[in-house]
């Protein structure tokens, strides 16, 4: 049986963070699915998120669906991904506001919906540039070392794409903490490297408490 409550995501990534994330700011998301509060299901990429019959698939076929949360990345160009999600779900949802809540959007509904667009729905960028946010006081000199080094790699023929900068940034970063090389789930878990405590996780923490209602 699907879950009162359900969150899609883009992928196995963000499957992995976010219950971290959540759990970083104090709310406990349970051991084993039949003990999470939220069923998190990656749909495994952003196209098969912003698919009008996967969404509807979604919405409409479990019976007991009564919360349904959305978290995808904004990428380039907010405007464009904002509406492309918002023309997923018009039918469904007509009067779903034409711009996208800078807190994120919760909707009621006999489904009641919610989006967030990582990292703050309204800049450029994805989940890697959310987590910047998290970064410590203490550590603003390494982040500005590891920008220039990424720059510099780059320069030298470094073969991520532009659009992947901020992924790159992030695993850099990793790459110098201790341990080194965690990966993003792990790494959200330790203060030292993301302290949780942040403005911008706090925003995100009231937006997913109010939606799922924990």
């Amino acid at each position: 049986m699907t879950h009162a409550k359900v969150l899609l995501v883009e992928g196995e990534e963000d499957k992995r963070v976010i219950p971290q994330l959540v759990e970083a700011n104090g709310v406990k998301w349970g051991e084993k699915k039949g003990e999470w509060i939220v069923e998190i299901k990656s749909l495994g990429s952003v196209e098969k998120l912003l698919d009008k019959e996967e969404i509807s698939i979604q919405i409409k076929t479990p019976e007991n669906l009564k919360i349904l949360g959305i978290i995808l990345d904004a990428d380039d160009c907010p405007a464009d991904r904002w509406q492309s999600i918002r023309n997923c779900l018009i039918k469904i949802y007509p009067d779903i506001p034409q711009q996208l809540p800078s807190t994120g959007l919760i909707h009621p509904g006999e489904i009641k919906l919610g989006i967030w667009m990582m990292p703050d729905n309204k800049e450029r960028g994805m989940l890697e540039t959310f987590l910047q946010f998290l970064l410590p006081e203490t550590g603003k000199a390494l982040w500005q070392f590891t920008e220039q080094s990424c720059l510099q790699a780059k320069e030298q023929g470094a073969y991520f794409k532009d659009c992947h900068s901020d992924k790159a940034k992030i695993h850099t970063w990793l790459a110098w903490q201790n341990p080194p090389g965690l990966q993003l789930h792990q790494a959200v878990m330790k203060e030292s490297i993301f302290p949780p405590a942040s403005p911008q996780a706090a925003v995100f923490m009231q937006w997913f408490r109010e939606l799922f209602e924990v």
